[in-house]
């Protein structure tokens, strides 16, 4: 069995910074590990994502403001979020797709961002 155990988020005015932590507990392998947000009446959409270790994907929305990192030793995923606006505001997601034995993808529950004008 695997967690994700999400924090960092909170509120922060337009302009500022947040950072967002993943951590995937267990040793089951990771292929990629990503973040993803749900603004209320939204679908939820892709925020980057780390395929492997070896590319990062990032929504044109937040290319060049949001970074995203892994330190693979900790497990954990870190989403660095700079030049909040408010339409960044959500509830951001974390996604870990696992290897072998399990060859599935979870989530976590979610943390809050709000950023206000």
């Amino acid at each position: 069995q695997v967690q994700l155990v999400e924090s960092g988020g909170g509120l922060v005015q337009a302009g500022g910074s947040l950072r967002l932590s993943c951590a995937a507990s267990g040793s089951v392998s990771i292929y990629g590990m990503g973040w993803y947000r749900q603004a209320p009446g939204k679908q939820r959409e892709l925020v980057a994502v780390d395929i492997n270790g070896s590319r990062t994907h990032y929504a044109d929305s937040v290319r060049g403001r949001f970074t995203l990192s892994r330190d693979n030793a900790e497990r954990t995923a870190y989403l660095q979020m700079n030049s909040l606006k408010p339409e960044d505001t959500a509830v951001y997601f974390c996604n870990v797709d696992f290897g072998d034995p399990i060859n599935q993808d979870y989530w976590g529950q979610g943390t809050q961002v709000t950023v206000s004008s």
